[in-house]
């Protein structure tokens, strides 16, 4: 088996602090609209399983297992987007404390 041929690319980026700035703020905002989305998401699962999302009928009844199983679901996401919200929150830190960076 032969290695790899992987060309040489220097690619040649040009931008500033401003920019730079710019870009982290906005790949923040993403990832917080991505966050939004999967907690919008795990909302219709509940109403889902409850019966009460609009234009839905539940495919099974709505019993305690059923919603003690979603319930565990749904925390373990929360918990998921909880860890990442902080991670959020130290790069927002760290952009806003680098020196040099004003908003």
């Amino acid at each position: 088996m032969s290695q790899a041929s992987i060309p040489n690319i220097t690619p040649t980026i040009s931008i500033t602090v401003g920019q730079t700035v710019a870009l982290l703020l906005a790949s923040i905002a993403l990832e917080e609209l991505a966050l939004s989305h999967i907690l919008n998401s795990e909302a219709e699962k509940i109403q889902f399983v409850l019966g009460t999302l609009p234009g839905v009928t539940p495919a099974t009844p709505v019993t305690l297992s059923n919603v003690i199983a979603i319930n565990n679901s749904v925390r373990t996401t929360m918990q998921d987007v909880i860890k990442t919200q902080i991670l959020l929150q130290f790069k927002l830190d760290n952009i806003l404390s680098t020196p040099g960076v004003t908003l």
